[in-house]
């Protein structure tokens, strides 16, 4: 399809992304689908024949790219949008957003590159989520794609036909403003490579009449270093591919080792049950699903016992080497070191503090402005569709996810008991909340620190009570006389 794609929009005037780039995607996605044909894929030579064997995998690479979305697009970030936030919020619900978002951001830091692309279907606002293989940029700027097309293979009539998106400017040349965003819509039979008409109900050419595009572009924040003018971004793993293999390298041979070094017992073929095949030949009669047994032929003595055969299975050397690849590859994708641990039960992440001087942190801030730039674009375009005017936004990112709230909370006690920094600082950082609502915190505990005193009587809180307290003619020994004949007891009175 994209191939297709690509020599259409060359023999209709439309610059689009290098062939090189859209080969590195499909490389990516079979990372991504744990199933690469050139590596997962191999033969052995036994010394009689060759064999053909599929490498067991990790599946690191789409754990990675997971871990990504999690940390970026949670259910616990936040869209804010003023007075249009709970027709954005239901808009929003509508589309599954939490979850299709979610998982945009992870095929985005598989294949490099994602998009959301907002359109009217009657009244409703759709959000669509789209991958890297149906992206195909026709202009940009400063690295921001500012004209696109989205191709897909829909099914018309029984034949497969090429959808084409195109999102441009307007052509003064045709009569359009140059200012405004037109969206074409391209229909091409595979078979025949002809244009087709649109389907009934559906506008060859729809005039947005927004001057910002109806599509928002994520990637990794990463430099592009396999194509430099290509405005398309690269996978998260780009890099690290080498990696991959080793994981997968090591993680095969691991479980070989198991495969491989079971336990067996040989045999002799005179001690064996003997039943004759079709043929009249007689073998000895195993049980099929019994891999334990081997049949040995021989003539000596020893040969004619049964033997057990222990393997040596190295799982302490594998695991070593399966962390120690776990290790270069966290640290290659932005996660920083230790971010997983492997043990016989498999690859788990680990529990960590982070700091905000650690690799992670700084490379999750750095991803976060990618993320929350298409946020607010996509918010300003749904707003637009759904009433005619854009909404400012902001988005509040959740930060417990990579940060350790004990430790947060242990280090502002430190500080404030040391002078170093303010209760008023402390309460702002541990609640996450502004100023003015730490003042109020700080307030009400100050509050409950009066309420709470041990020399309160919550007995009696009569008035007389109150009125014998303020009498400055009372005696400080009349108090302590009543307090010393209460009867102090021991440890044995109940």
């Amino acid at each position: 399809m994209g191939n297709e794609i690509r020599q259409y929009l060359a023999e209709n005037k439309y610059n689009t992304a290098s062939d090189e780039t859209y080969s590195h995607i499909d490389e990516w996605l079979e990372w991504y689908q744990g199933d690469v044909e050139k590596f997962h894929k191999y033969k052995v030579f036994n010394g009689s024949v060759t064999t053909e064997h599929k490498r067991y995998t990790m599946g690191m690479a789409k754990k990675v790219c997971e871990d990504w979305a999690n940390l970026l697009l949670n259910e616990k970030v936040a869209i804010k949008a003023g007075n249009y936030e709970e027709r954005l919020q239901e808009i929003l619900s509508n589309n599954n957003f939490i979850v299709r978002a979610n998982q945009l951001v992870e095929i985005a830091f598989a294949l490099g590159t994602g998009a959301f692309v907002e359109y009217l279907d009657g009244d409703d606002v759709i959000i669509d989520y789209i991958r890297a293989d149906m992206i195909y940029p026709l202009s940009w700027d400063n690295g921001d794609v500012t004209e696109c097309a989205f191709g897909s293979i829909r099914v018309i009539d029984g034949n497969e036909v090429i959808y084409l998106q195109i999102h441009r400017k307007g052509n003064p040349e045709d009569g359009e403003d140059e200012e405004l965003y037109y969206i074409e819509n391209k229909y091409i039979d595979r078979k025949e490579n002809k244009e087709l008409e649109p389907p009934e109900g559906v506008l060859s050419l729809i005039p947005t009449g927004y001057d910002k595009p109806l599509f928002q572009i994520i990637m990794p924040n990463i430099c592009n270093n396999i194509d430099l003018d290509s405005p398309l971004g690269i996978s998260v793993y780009a890099n690290s591919i080498n990696q991959l293999k080793g994981c997968d390298l090591i993680y095969d041979s691991y479980v070989n080792e198991f495969v491989l070094g079971r336990k067996r017992i040989l045999v002799p073929i005179s001690a064996a049950r003997i039943q004759m095949q079709q043929d009249g030949v007689a073998a000895p009669a195993f049980d099929p699903s019994d891999s334990v047994y081997y049949q040995m032929s021989g003539d000596r003595e020893s040969d004619l016992k049964l033997t057990e055969v222990d393997m040596t299975i190295r799982s302490q050397e594998h695991e070593l080497g399966i962390q120690r690849s776990l290790d270069i590859l966290s640290l290659k994708t932005g996660l920083g070191t230790g971010r997983y641990q492997f043990d016989s039960s498999g690859v788990k992440t680990a529990t960590e503090v982070i700091s905000d001087k650690s690799d992670l942190y700084q490379n999750r801030q750095k991803n976060a402005i990618v993320i929350n730039a298409a946020l607010v674009n996509m918010v300003a375009a749904v707003a637009f569709l759904d009433t005619g005017h854009e909404v400012d936004a902001t988005v509040d990112f959740d930060d417990s996810i990579i940060e350790d709230t004990n430790t947060t909370i242990d280090k502002n006690i430190k500080l404030v008991q040391s002078g170093l920094r303010s209760k008023l600082t402390a309460i702002m950082e541990i609640n996450k909340c502004d100023e003015k609502e730490a003042k109020k915190e700080l307030e009400r505990i100050a509050g409950d620190n009066q309420i709470t005193g041990q020399d309160v009587d919550w007995t009696d809180m009569g008035d007389d009570e109150e009125e014998e307290s303020n009498d400055p003619d009372q005696e400080e020994g009349e108090v302590e006389g009543e307090s010393s004949e209460e009867p102090t007891g021991s440890g044995d009175d109940r």
